[in-house]
């Protein structure tokens, strides 16, 4: 019975990754530029990342990513303080067709290929891109709380010593998390996520090929940290390996999902219903000698649970919490703008015995994945980045929250069935009439006197690659846009010619071609590092950081130009684009400023707010006048690396922008055009 519950399992979640196919030496790697991807980097001064293990399993190449952002001109160093998280409006409701939303243009780059039609644009693999994010409130301090999201300021990897014993008491296992979780280091998952995964049986029901996964020293446990990507439990951060490898995922996980982007979208339905969006997943619960909940049990199915002396206890995914809502019927009854709301256990409870009022997520969005070519890392068609427009979340309690995105990419083959192939298909150990359908670097006879020998890691044969953002926030948003249609304009990108940053990119705006209405809003926002010298080895491709200003730095700044051939910017009285703009909200919350006073802020990367005195009077922006600050290096040296910038509605027309900095002709061009219509 227990072998037919795993198999089970297995075939439900198998078309994510149970049928890829990679040779040893192929990179299929994923790179966000948009929100900015680190590929594990953190602050960095070399071409290549410090520590492959410091925050997930990417499974992309050593180079690549991009630093976390610094707040001024000069390096955060140990000070996560002075390290700057991109920081978006919410959107103003979850009601569908709204125009109150905020929209942020994710952009990545895919290795292997992706999208199109079976029919007129075939592929040499299938594929699958899920987009997901997680949140929580954000807090004053930078650091916060042990669990508190956080970038760190060492690419150190988080700690984790493992349990001795599955009769671990709840002292042991508090000071093992104690002595673990080091506030100086990054955190994206939990201490308690990893230690769960670690403690738990993995799902014995997935195919493995000819991999021979390890047990748990001392405990007697093949646990979930073991995958056939995976069979070593090589540890990344404190992400789950098997919830990594696997989606949608059979037991309750904090991330919250985006999009799935397939090339097969009759799978859609069966990503939609499988999410945890809204499909409420079942854990094993048991208890401590006083009671209270352990965040750990070893069994991974309600059979085992029960027999056991656990509890198979459901739990809900939910975005936040709506605690004045206190009983089942008032919060089944609500659905303020747009949100749906469940009396449930959340899947973080300590007491599942008691349900809650949750906010849930919008179900998956699940469409066709643009085309991409194989063994090609750039554009898709026409020469556009691949995109994808994301709805930014509403929160009904207006609180800010602290979060990170995450990208995860899945190619497959069709050189065994996908759907069908289980655990009775595994190679074990020799055992007579148990033959996997691929197996490692095989022998095939084509008639001649030799056979050959195919290049095939069966480990490889169930890929994924990933990559993950910064710690960025998601804002409330004040009165003045509480109703405004937002889309945010950034900048990606970080210094050095192509050669250099690849497979990172040059600097561009993003989206670099954006239609609005006049009624609609775009908030201008970019941050950059101070320490991107691209030095030491080049791994793969060259060091070096060339480009203008002080090495090592990101800037970015906008002035107007009449066309985007021009390279020269137009003189401030025959510009009409900051003429044309109406400040909606603006970083240092002084919204009577002049057309003169914007373009000089956004000129500046707000090193200037002013350019006379008497248009700021007012004791916080003393610092921030033309007429008395420490004159401005003119290739942005003593700028901040970051602006938080406005939000701004323009009048019909197109404005031509640039930035003066980076526009080297015939090397880089950071030019973008907005159109009013």
């Amino acid at each position: 019975m227990l072998g037919k519950l795993y198999r089970f399992s297995m075939r439900w979640i198998a078309g994510f990754t149970l049928c890829l196919l990679v040779l040893h030496e192929t990179a299929a790697d994923l790179y966000l530029h948009s929100l900015r991807g680190s590929n594990n980097r953190l602050n960095e001064a070399t071409a290549t990342r410090a520590n492959a293990n410091r925050v997930f399993d990417s499974q992309n190449n050593n180079r690549g990513g991009y630093n976390v952002g610094d707040v001024d001109k000069d390096k955060s160093g140990n000070d996560e303080g002075k390290q700057y998280r991109m920081q978006y409006f919410q959107s103003g409701s979850a009601t569908p067709g709204a125009t109150d939303k905020s929209y942020i243009t994710l952009e990545w780059t895919n290795q292997h290929g992706c999208g199109g039609s079976e029919d007129t644009d075939p592929q040499k693999q299938n594929c699958h891109m899920v987009l997901q994010y997680m949140c929580q409130d954000d807090v004053s301090s930078p650091v916060g709380t042990a669990d508190t999201l956080r970038n760190g300021v060492t690419t150190q990897t988080p700690n984790h010593n493992r349990a001795q014993s599955l009769q671990e008491n709840k002292a042991t296992a508090q000071n093992r998390k104690n002595n673990n979780v080091n506030t100086q280091r990054v955190l994206q998952e939990s201490w308690d996520w990893y230690d769960k995964c670690y403690m738990r049986e993995r799902n014995k029901g997935l195919f493995t090929a000819d991999q021979k996964l390890k047990k748990n020293n001392g405990l007697g446990v093949s646990a979930a940290i073991y995958t056939r990507q995976n069979p070593n439990g090589n540890r990344y951060g404190y992400e789950c390996p098997e919830e990594r490898d696997y989606f949608p995922y059979w037991h309750p996980t904090p991330w919250t999902d985006i999009a799935v982007l397939t090339d097969n979208t009759t799978l859609c339905s069966y990503f939609q219903e499988g999410s945890f969006n809204r499909k409420a997943y079942g854990e094993c619960v048991e208890e401590y000698g006083d009671g209270s909940r352990k965040h750990w049990s070893k069994w991974n199915n309600a059979q085992e649970c029960t027999a056991n002396g656990g509890q198979w206890v459901v739990f809900s995914s939910y975005i936040e919490k709506a605690p004045q809502y206190t009983t089942a019927g008032q919060c089944n009854s609500q659905a303020e703008r747009g949100n749906r709301y469940v009396w449930a256990v959340p899947y973080d409870a300590t007491d599942v015995t008691k349900a809650e009022c949750l906010v849930q997520a919008p179900p998956v969005d699940c469409k066709q994945a643009d085309w991409s070519r194989s063994n090609h890392l750039g554009n898709g068609v026409n020469g556009e980045a691949n995109r994808y427009q994301w709805t930014l979340p509403f929160f009904p309690s207006n609180s800010d929250k602290r979060c990170v995105l995450r990208m995860r990419y899945n190619i497959s083959t069709d050189d065994y069935a996908p759907y069908s192939t289980d655990s009775t298909k595994n190679l074990n150990d020799g055992i007579e009439g148990i033959a996997s359908p691929i197996e490692d670097n095989p022998y095939v006879d084509v008639g001649g006197r030799s056979a050959l020998r195919l290049n095939i890691n069966t480990d490889q044969t169930g890929r994924i690659f990933q990559d993950r953002s910064h710690v960025f926030k998601l804002l409330s948003r004040p009165a003045e846009i509480k109703s405004d249609k937002i889309f945010n304009v950034n900048v990606r990108g970080k210094r050095g010619n192509i050669v250099q940053v690849y497979p990172a990119v040059e600097y561009d705006f993003i989206p670099n071609n954006l239609q609005m209405s006049a009624t609609d809003s775009v908030h201008i926002q970019w941050t950059g590092s101070n320490s991107h010298n691209n030095g030491g080895g080049g791994g793969d491709g060259q060091a070096g950081d060339e480009g203008q200003g002080q090495g090592g730095t990101d800037r970015s700044n906008i002035v107007q130009i009449a066309d985007l051939n021009d390279n020269f910017p137009m003189p401030f009285e025959r510009s009409n684009m900051w003429n044309n703009a109406n400040i909606r909200w603006i970083y240092h919350g002084k919204t009577d400023v002049s057309a003169e006073n914007l373009a000089v802020t956004m000129a500046s990367a707000g090193y200037y707010r002013c350019v006379k005195k008497s248009d700021c009077p007012e004791a916080e922006h003393n610092n921030y006048i033309v007429e008395t600050k420490t004159k401005m290096n003119n290739l942005l040296n003593n700028a901040p690396a970051s602006f938080q910038g406005a939000v701004l509605r323009f009048q019909r027309g197109t404005y031509h922008y640039m930035s003066t900095r980076n526009n080297n002709f015939s090397n880089r061009s950071q030019k973008s055009t907005i159109t009013v219509v």
